[in-house]
């Protein structure tokens, strides 16, 4: 192995050591001597990558903003960008929606169906990347200690996860809106404050009880709101 490699390999070790006790015991109970043990590596490699504990959790937060990123891509009107992340992402999800049909509609459901199907598309993007940020909380810690991160009232933190996804998800029903595909008389701003606020409720939950970033859970939820967002007969309402 290079002397190159091993530098990567070792700021890997850390950053994801650091992420793992920032997330269960917060920023001002972390120590640097704790989380070069539990990497590995001697207090002085640490100290090489990263000058002190500040540095350990920018770093975290940035790497988590481009995680959010690679999962939501912007919004389909544009909104939602990430400073740095561009060119890490996939683009925007309303696409990928229209290709993965039967995942969140089952068996297709909304595409084919003639006028409106691009718009359930968006509502099914959605429900899809909900899921999928949902299943990178409980397996990426990165992602996970990055939002935690946010929340910490000790550490001023650089990024904001929880505006980023909440900015996403007004982005997408907006347009969601603008193209006819939300049930009559919702308002797009209604919707986003019951979303994002119940997402996010969902992962602070889940920092205590993991029951809570269950794609069970967030089933639940969809099945819930599902036939009060979209109008009768359209939209992911199955296997959601």
């Amino acid at each position: 192995m290079t002397k190159q490699e091993r530098a990567v390999r070792t700021r890997a070790a850390v950053l994801r050591s650091a992420a793992e006790i920032f997330d269960t015991d917060g920023f001002v109970s972390a120590s640097l001597s704790a989380i070069s043990q539990r990497a590995g590596v001697s207090n002085g490699a640490l100290h090489f990558h990263f000058a002190n504990k500040g540095a350990l959790a920018e770093a975290i937060e940035k790497a988590a903003e481009q995680r959010l990123w690679r999962i939501t891509g912007p919004a389909p009107d544009g909104s939602g960008g990430c400073e740095g992340c561009h060119g890490h992402g996939h683009g925007s999800r309303s696409g990928a929606g229209a290709g993965a049909g039967a995942g969140a509609g089952g068996e297709g459901q909304g595409q084919g169906e003639g006028e409106g199907e691009g718009e359930v598309d968006l509502i099914q993007s959605l429900v899809e990347t909900s899921h999928e940020l949902f299943d990178a909380l409980n397996s990426d810690v990165i992602l996970r200690a990055g939002f935690t991160l946010g929340c910490e009232p000790s550490w001023s933190s650089l990024v904001d996860l929880h505006g980023q996804w909440r900015d996403w998800i007004d982005g997408t029903l907006r347009h969601a809106a603008k193209n006819g595909a939300l049930a009559e008389g919702t308002e797009p701003e209604d919707v986003v404050t019951v979303v994002a606020a119940s997402t996010v409720g969902f992962e602070a939950l889940g920092r205590k009880d993991p029951s809570w970033l269950s794609r069970q859970r967030l089933t639940q939820f969809w099945k819930f709101m599902l036939p009060r967002l979209v109008p009768p007969g359209t939209g992911p309402q199955k296997g959601t």
